[in-house]
């Protein structure tokens, strides 16, 4: 008898399986709604402190280990200006808190320090002015309540450290919350095509804000826009005989020869270039390679990322009239990492950009990753983005958003967020859980009035370690 042959469907069976659509959209909501079972919305308004909670200090001590020495006492200061300067320095503490808390399971990708000074308009590879979040360097798979409770907790701490009071920062958290929930039921039904497509322009930003405030939102918009290589290097460099220089300007901005370890920084910054115009898409690659270097220096930025290594790197074209910069910044594990588990990408600078990838929608058409090794023992991951292209972020206080204005402003930040879990997470499901109701955003302010009380009392135990001398500051 003849050998007995397979079936010629087998293989089919496993196109079949591998195409097997996704249970209706219908169906996905009613599972998120079930969920509230399992994890009550009244129970996401509830804070919960670790029973064996790890004192704020030890964990900034901890970090402190992986970075530049020097430079910790920069970090120290800023994040004693102000309770929320020291919110936005404690992602890490806050990350042990959130591990404590109910979730629902629903994974998106996490930002991972989603607070409201995280968010910024940007350009798009086309050139258009967009609104979403801007900072990645902690993003990772986990629940999506860990993104919004973080965003709502940094809402009241930044509204009460500027003066605002408890009903404003209430209507604020009520405004990103509601928005969160009507944005995501928008995106669990739009087909996944134009979810990805999906933008906040201009116009959409303009109608949040009422008449009233128009001049304000007009003038961030119209300083955005402005903001190009050439006005970074009007800003950052200066002549120096023939050649245009990096201006000094101690410790903020630096010039080295040698790393930590030792090694030659213009050998390592070869190899750094090299390694990541050698990921690049090959459009980009033939237009990063038509530059050249001309100067690199150290640049402190931020609040949480002082002390890792972020530099400058300053390019010219065929002349001093088409200047290029680039920031290079190191990646290290993300601070959720010993909560939700390692990344699955081996390289963090890998990890950095996919997640910007996946909730921007639109990164610049510089940003990649590479890694960098020093000696035999030690390396480093990182990423490199457009300096300051169309960039521009978000502050609270006197020199930034009005407390006039949060409120509006607040909307955009719920929109945004939605935006960026609906392109990495499952909408339907999301929106099912939280529906359209009051009760959902009265739990997200019930739990950021609670946090901002713990933050408070970690901000206290951070300034008695300052004054006791156990953590040294430096004001610049």
């Amino acid at each position: 008898m003849p050998e007995k042959q397979k079936p010629k469907f087998a293989v089919l069976r496993s196109v079949e399986t591998f195409h097997n659509p996704r249970p209706s959209i219908k169906k996905r909501m009613s599972d998120g709604k079930a969920l509230r079972k399992l994890v009550t919305i009244s129970s996401q308004g509830v804070y919960t402190p670790p029973k064996d909670r790890i004192n704020p200090v030890e964990i900034l001590e901890l970090q402190a280990k992986t970075r530049i020495e020097s430079l910790i006492p920069i970090r120290y200061g800023r994040m004693l200006q102000s309770p929320f300067a020291f919110y936005r320095g404690g992602a890490a503490i806050m990350a042990q808190d959130l591990a404590n808390q109910p979730i629902t399971n629903i994974t998106v990708q996490l930002c991972g320090d989603m607070h409201v000074s995280n968010f910024g308009l940007f350009g798009t590879a086309e050139h258009r002015l967009v609104f979403g979040i801007n900072d990645f360097d902690e993003t990772l798979p986990g629940s999506w309540e860990w993104d919004l409770k973080r965003l709502v907790s940094s809402a009241v701490i930044a509204c009460e450290s500027n003066g605002g009071d408890k009903a404003l920062s209430k209507k604020i958290v009520r405004h990103i919350s509601s928005e969160y929930q009507k944005q995501m039921t928008k995106y669990a039904k739009m087909p996944y095509l134009k979810l990805a497509q999906e933008f906040i322009s201009e116009a959409e930003i303009r109608k949040q804000f009422c008449k009233e405030h128009q001049k304000e939102i007009d003038t961030y918009l119209r300083q955005t826009k402005g903001q190009g290589n050439i006005q970074v290097l009007q800003k950052l460099t200066t002549l120096v005989g023939k050649n245009r220089k990096i201006i000094n300007k101690p410790p903020l901005i630096e010039h080295f020869k040698k790393n930590a370890y030792g090694t030659s920084l213009k050998s390592l910054i070869d190899k750094v270039l090299l390694n990541y115009s050698s990921t690049l898409l090959a459009d980009r690659k033939i237009l990063f390679e038509r530059y050249s270097l001309k100067d690199f220096a150290r640049k402190v930025v931020g609040v949480g990322s002082v002390g890792t290594n972020c530099m400058v790197f300053y390019f010219e074209g065929d002349s001093g009239n088409d200047p290029l910069f680039l920031q290079y910044k190191e990646a290290q594990k993300s601070v959720l990492s010993p909560y939700l588990g390692e990344s699955i990408y081996r390289d963090m600078g890998h990890r950095v950009v996919a997640g910007q990838r996946l909730l921007q929608g639109a990164p610049d058409i510089f940003l990649n990753y590479g890694s960098v090794q020093f000696d035999i023992d030690n390396g480093q991951g990182f990423y490199l983005r457009q300096l300051r292209d169309m960039k521009g972020g978000i502050q609270i206080g006197p020199n930034g958003i009005s407390l006039k204005n949060f409120a509006d402003y607040a909307k955009i930040f719920g929109w945004a967020l939605a935006l960026g879990h609906a392109r990495s997470g499952d909408a339907a499901m999301i929106a099912g859980y939280c529906g359209e109701s009051k009760e959902f955003d009265e739990a997200m302010y019930q739990f950021a009035r609670s946090y901002a009380k713990q933050n408070e009392d970690d901000y206290e135990v951070f300034k008695k370690a300052v004054k006791s001398g156990r953590l040294k500051i430096a004001k610049v």
